[in-house]
């Protein structure tokens, strides 16, 4: 039970560095948020879920055959811990500001909240990535720890860090509140980031058995 709770924890810091990430899907967030209100970012994320777990599905469409074997913790762990160690390093040293997020709209026709989640979401080539190496070996992790009940501890935190990041955009640029500042996103980022670095580093020794 302890070990689901760590993992659920765990799901959800991992899910929030990712989220963090600025894109497309960050963009038409404050966007929507300015127009619409708080609402535009639970609906965009309801479309990203949509896309999630068309996703999911394709993945465990093909993931049977590669469950238990030595090869799949090695390859997974090298080709994730290093993906995600990338992740960090990119996170913290980008200078993307939330002034630059809000004056350039990348998407411009207005296709609604949830089918903008859920375009953003697939037309965004880091969203693919993420899933094929840091998604796809936490789904492992989660069929290891607990089976089906493990892939539902890594949803739930991975959602909950969604919802929970953009909601909070969403608010916050809906409000013209002053509380997610430019010092206030850095830091965060930064934070992120280290956090994924290390998280990489585990990934890398865990997969060489020096861990």
């Amino acid at each position: 039970m302890i070990e689901i709770i760590l993992f659920i924890i765990t799901s959800f810091a991992v899910g929030l560095s990712g989220a963090l990430v600025p894109g497309p899907m960050l963009t038409v967030t404050i966007s929507d948020s300015l127009k619409r209100g708080f609402i535009a970012g639970p609906l965009i994320v309801i479309g990203h879920y949509i896309a999630e777990i068309a996703l999911i599905l394709l993945i465990f469409a093909g993931l049977g055959w590669f469950i238990g074997s030595s090869t799949a913790v090695f390859f997974i762990g090298t080709l994730v811990g290093t993906m995600i160690l990338l992740m960090g390093f990119r996170i913290t040293r980008s200078s993307n500001s939330l002034s630059e997020l809000k004056e350039n709209n990348g998407i411009k026709k207005d296709y609604g909240p949830i089918l903008s989640g859920f375009f953003t979401s697939v037309s965004n080539p880091f969203f693919f990535i993420w899933w094929a190496t840091i998604g796809w070996a936490f789904i492992f992790k989660g069929l290891e720890l607990a089976g089906i009940f493990g892939v539902l501890g890594f949803l739930v935190g991975h959602w909950a860090s969604d919802l929970s990041w953009f909601s909070g955009v969403s608010f916050f640029t809906s409000r013209g509140s002053q509380i997610m500042t430019e010092k206030h996103y850095k830091f965060i980022m930064n934070i992120s980031g280290i956090f994924l670095m290390i998280l990489g580093l585990y990934f890398l020794l865990n997969a060489q058995k020096l861990i």
